[in-house]
């Protein structure tokens, strides 16, 4: 299939965040033409430039050459049927697809639906999560929804909207550091910004257009955790533990943690899948989003990535090379209502790095349920 694998990315966001407003820009961007955008509720969107003509199977062409297609059926119909048009030649190029989710969604069905997809699987890559927070009711919305923090949580971008509105600089601030706890991995952007373009927002997925090769560092989000640990002084492995308990408005927060996990030295594949297995099948619900490259023991020089939402794995793949001399196996996790340490205890037996009253993985490949907070 030439033209294949298409970039994705999800565009999500509460509703009154800026989605549209951020769209509408993104659309007059020369970089992205050769763009379909897919949009789960038509009705609530204005699309607002250059609408030429709409056709009659719920496929709008811009002038431009930007595509809007209204779900009408499952966003895996419209994928496929963006896939059948260039296979037959109806669609002459499609660079990206952008998929907005509607405000109240939780953007993990979007990535499942392609991610579990064997066709759209190998006709489709993800790009990113895109996720608006609103700079004036940002704050509010995290509070009264659960669905604005997994939001949040999930993006590997996340775009701070009508900055410009905001009189109390000291609150702009606090909702910075709110979102870096909830999710230290994704750089903040400021929609009003000049550099919150495509290139700000686009290609972060694993594979760095620019240059040509794996960019492990930046997909994993290392140096936006790394630029927050400088911040805070602070160098643990997780965050989100135990935030912002003592004041209630914040009730969410506390239950979002993210945990990176770092093994030097390579692991046997069956002691990875064992790990992926059993975390998937005791607390999938609780698994936002899984990212990781791993060493592993049967071909220690192409390392193995792999990229989960909730329950679902993307089929994992290989690299051809390091992509560049640090090795190992690095995990980063966010997560939703995971019982306290359970990620942390359950990797280190698989690594056979066990702790006090902890099994090794020898008895956990006896017993999968031994490891408390199941």
């Amino acid at each position: 299939m030439t033209g294949f694998p298409i970039s994705v990315s999800v565009l999500t966001g509460f509703l009154g965040s800026g989605k549209t407003t951020l769209l509408n820009r993104l659309l007059r961007d020369p970089a992205l033409t050769d763009t379909a955008v897919i949009i789960n509720e038509f009705g609530d969107v204005a699309i607002d430039h250059l609408l030429v003509e709409q056709a009659s199977d719920g496929v709008i062409q811009l002038s431009d050459g930007c595509l809007c297609c209204t779900v009408r059926g499952e966003l895996v119909d419209t994928l496929a049927d963006l896939v059948d048009r260039l296979q037959t030649g109806r669609l002459k190029r499609l660079a990206r697809v952008v998929i907005e989710t509607t405000g109240l969604a939780d953007p993990a069905p979007v990535l499942q639906a392609i991610m579990a997809h064997p066709v759209l699987v190998q006709a489709f890559r993800l790009d990113g999560v895109i996720a608006t927070v609103d700079a004036v009711n940002g704050d509010a919305t995290l509070d009264a929804h659960v669905e604005a923090v997994k939001q949040a949580a999930m993006a590997d971008r996340i775009v701070i909207t009508k900055t410009d509105l905001v009189e109390d600089q000291g609150g702009l601030d606090a909702l910075r550091q709110r979102l870096r706890g909830l999710n230290p991995g994704a750089p903040l952007i400021d929609a009003a910004d000049h550099e919150a373009g495509a290139a700000a927002l686009f290609d972060c997925g694993l594979y760095n257009p620019a240059t040509k090769s794996a960019d492990v560092r930046r997909w994993l989000g290392e140096e936006a955790a790394h630029d927050h640990e400088a911040h805070e002084h602070d160098g643990h492995h997780h965050h989100g533990d135990g935030h912002d308990h003592h004041d209630h408005a914040h009730r969410h927060d506390a239950r979002v943690r993210s945990d990176t996990l770092v093994h030097d030295g390579p692991v046997p594949f069956s002691a990875i899948e064992m790990f992926l297995d059993l975390l998937r099948s005791t607390h999938g619900e609780h698994l936002l989003r899984m990212k990781g490259i791993i060493e592993l023991a049967e071909d220690r020089s192409r390392p193995l990535v792999i990229h989960g939402v909730q329950k679902t794995l993307h089929p994992p793949m290989r690299l051809p090379a390091w992509p560049d001399e640090r090795r190992g196996t690095r995990l980063v996790l966010i997560t939703l209502d995971m019982p306290q340490d359970y990620v942390q205890r359950l990797f280190a037996a698989f690594t056979n790095k066990p702790s006090v009253d902890t099994p090794d993985r020898a008895a956990l490949e006896a017993n999968p349920l031994a490891i408390p907070g199941r």
